[in-house]
């Protein structure tokens, strides 16, 4: 029986894309005086910061150019963010149906509570899990399973929402069962042949669909 679910923030909770994609834009222009191709950018959605940015400038000190990235963020975010139709509706019912929530994110802790407290849901979540408390990130299961230990959870008693293969990589990993929204941007199309042996348990069309996909299982 589910008990629990585990939420993705960026493109699943919250439409971030506007201001990851302007913050990368920022990054190469200041660091290479030009723009990258979307292409290029969309794959990475969901992946540690420091990870690509060594892959995207690897003659760059990563904190230097995760720098260049922040910095931007700090001065744009929250204009450029909205919750996705039918979010906030979505958490508020999980929380009143007795779920437990948490939040597993590999944006800061700063930033992720910045807009959650901004759109009235951050009491909806009974955890919020960042970077800064693992050692290991998503694709690696250690953030799904710090959650879990958190909220007193086993992993096959929980789902966990998300938009990018290393949201649905970290859930697999964790034993636990992988919801792909229906809404995401970085796999937009994607069949199950698409994933391989990878692919999500489920997948959640519209938020409002939630707690009854959950009570079918």
């Amino acid at each position: 029986m589910i008990d629990t679910i585990l939420f993705d923030f960026d493109g699943t909770l919250m439409d971030t894309n506007n201001i990851i994609i302007e913050s990368w834009q920022h990054t190469f222009r200041t660091l290479e005086g030009r723009e990258e191709s979307l292409e290029r950018l969309i794959p990475t959605f969901g992946e540690p910061l420091s990870r690509t940015m060594a892959e995207f400038f690897p003659n760059i000190p990563v904190e230097e150019s995760i720098e260049v990235y922040r910095s931007f963020q700090r001065d744009h975010f929250t204009g450029y963010i909205e919750l996705f139709p039918g979010v906030k509706e979505m958490v508020h019912e999980a929380k009143a149906a007795g779920y437990k929530t948490a939040i597993v994110t590999s944006r800061l802790v700063n930033t992720t509570t910045e807009a959650l407290t901004k759109f009235g849901i951050i009491d909806d979540f009974d955890v919020i899990v960042t970077p800064e408390d693992t050692d290991k990130h998503k694709p690696d299961p250690e953030p799904a399973l710090v959650a879990l230990r958190k909220l007193g959870a086993k992993p096959e008693n929980a789902v966990m929402l998300g938009d990018t293969m290393f949201d649905i990589l970290c859930a697999n990993n964790a034993g636990v069962k992988s919801v792909l929204v229906g809404w995401t941007f970085a796999l937009k199309g994607w069949t199950d042949e698409d994933f391989g042996d990878d692919k999500p348990s489920l997948r959640l069309e519209n938020p409002e669909d939630l707690i009854t996909m959950l009570r079918n299982e």
